[in-house]
């Protein structure tokens, strides 16, 4: 790229003495406002690059930075811990240099999202504006089980050292089925002081206080570009975050969802399903039009809805003015059965309208050592997508809940949870539940999942007793989704114990799950009557 300067391995002082270190890509016109991108995953490389000469080419002085401890940063890497003073100190760096107007932005996706908002609620002045893409939540909002993903081991391999380390050269899978897990870095090869230092804070001590901004959101008073895809195994902070900014009264929020992945707008594909032509948009533009309106002041033409999503399905965009949109409203379905959902060849239905005067339960088993099967590649860097799950739906240990077919379309837009009175004949438990799309052709497309390990049924400060044989209603987030049932269709709810690899396996026993390598088999029971209603609710809009 022309008319542009480069500048490598720029020292930025941090208060305690730690050197971290920067790349800078500058305009042609000097001083400019200045873009600021710290990541793990190196600053340096060929999508460095282009993404540094794009907002060069748009009038940015391009500002990359490797975290502590990563790349050629000083200091040691222990995810997070530093990554709120650290980030004052180098916005506030960036925006005294002479190249700089002293107006600074934000913009990062996954780690590089989250460190954002950690930033943000150091209240560096310099900072104008933010864009937040597939951000993670709060510690235990997406790993509800008090424990990381089995798949987050991949993950730090990966930043394992300094610099990114070759995950393709491990069985990945053989990994995730190890026990115990505080043994499971060994498995894949190393040793990671950083997975073992997670596992032993199963409750929310302080040892995540460092990781947490959602219980402060209201805090951080700056525009926010929030980003992520329906199938971001980490979609449920991004319009979490969009809502508690809205709700603090903060202006210039927007959130923009697209039918894509971790990986956003870099395919209209996810595994079977083609989302179409208008799937993938021009991020590059988006993004620079809202850096130029609140960092640079540049009024647009034409003021962006507040609301830009996919609906997938229909495979349309839509603008809206809230999330969830105006006309969306709470759907309830209702389970029931005969004693016998036990499978997608078992009884069990949805049923609308008013709850059913009488019902039953249903029981399965529970083998930690046959986990339910969550369908997904080996690597963390993507969790599940619109995947296929008839054969898993085959298992007896899967109840399976399904609607009559739709004779008209249906929009289900927002969030979805599930609402269960369980029992286990263990100490421990978990429920998962998973709302698909059947086809005609009976692909089974799963739209949205989440779960609740009992102990931590009331939340994750403490852990609670489970007795065996004794009713506990659970009410679990199932993230969000925006999708078009269409005519012909069916809704189903899918509830199982386990969702392996995606999370840990419950032994049952009650124990520490780190320690631990034998598990109990376990029977459990769903209820579904007048006094224990079980029920999914959905919020839908007509078309």
């Amino acid at each position: 790229m022309a008319n542009v300067t480069r500048r490598f391995n720029q020292g930025i002082p941090m208060r305690d003495g730690v050197t971290l270190a920067a790349d800078l890509t500058l305009p042609e016109e000097l001083p400019a406002p200045a873009v600021v991108v710290r990541t793990p995953y190196g600053k340096t490389g060929e999508l460095q690059t282009k993404r540094a000469e794009t907002f060069a080419a748009a009038g940015y002085v391009a500002v990359f930075v490797d975290v502590r401890g990563r790349g050629d940063s000083d200091g040691a890497f222990t995810p997070y811990a530093a990554d709120g003073p650290d980030g004052y100190d180098v916005i506030e760096w960036a925006a005294a240099q002479e190249w700089c107007i002293g107006a600074v932005a934000t913009w990062g996706g996954s780690y590089g999202g989250h460190i954002q908002w950690l930033a943000a609620l150091e209240k560096p002045p310099s900072l104008k504006a933010m864009v937040a893409i597939v951000t993670p939540s709060d510690p235990f909002v997406e790993n509800p089980t008090g424990l990381p993903t089995p798949m987050s081991i991949n993950w730090f391999r990966l930043v394992d050292a300094r610099v990114p380390q070759h995950t393709d050269n491990v069985d990945w899978m053989s990994v995730y089925a190890h026990r115990p897990l505080l043994s499971m870095d060994e498995a894949a090869g190393f040793v990671s002081e950083n997975w073992r230092e997670t596992l032993r804070h199963s409750t929310l001590d302080e040892f995540w206080e460092p990781h947490r901004y959602q219980h402060r959101i209201a805090e951080v008073d700056v525009p926010v570009l929030h980003i992520s895809g329906w199938y971001d195994d980490e979609e449920i902070g991004t319009p979490l975050n969009f809502s508690l900014m809205v709700e603090a009264g903060h202006a210039d929020q927007r959130l923009l969802m697209g039918p894509w992945g971790h990986q956003v707008n870099t395919t209209r594909k996810l595994g079977e399903v083609d989302f179409g032509p208008d799937a993938l948009i021009d991020l590059d533009n988006v993004t620079v039009a809202f850096l130029d309106e609140h960092v640079k002041g540049s009024a647009p033409s034409e003021a962006a809805a507040p609301v830009r999503i996919f609906l997938m399905g229909a495979n349309e965009w839509r603008d809206e003015t809230s999330w969830p949109p105006a006309g969306a409203t709470e759907q309830t379905w209702w389970l029931a059965s005969s004693g016998r959902a036990n499978s997608l060849f078992g009884d069990g239905r949805l049923i609308s309208g008013p709850a059913p005067g009488e019902g039953a339960s249903d029981t399965w088993t529970h083998d930690p050592d046959r986990p339910v099967p969550f369908v997904t590649g080996a690597s963390s860097s993507q969790i599940g997508g619109p995947d296929d799950y008839y054969g898993v739906e085959t298992r007896g240990d899967v109840l399976v809940y399904t609607s009559d077919v739709f004779d008209e379309p249906v929009d289900l837009i927002g969030p979805v949870r599930f609402v269960g009175h369980v029992s286990t004949s263990a100490h421990d438990a978990d429920v998962v539940a998973m709302l698909l799309d059947v086809h005609p052709n009976n692909f089974v497309q799963r739209l949205c999942d989440g779960m609740v390990r009992l102990r931590f049924r009331d939340g994750h400060k403490s852990r609670q007793d489970v007795r065996p044989g004794e009713t506990y209603e659970v009410d679990i987030a199932m993230w969000d989704t925006c999708h078009r049932l269409l005519p012909g269709h069916r809704l189903r709810l899918q509830i199982t114990s386990s969702a392996f690899p995606k999370h840990d396996v419950n032994l049952g026993t009650g124990g520490d799950m780190i320690s631990e390598a034998d598990g109990v088999i376990a029977t459990q029971t769903l209820w579904h009557d007048p006094e224990r209603p079980s029920r999914l609710v959905v919020t839908a809009r007509p078309c």
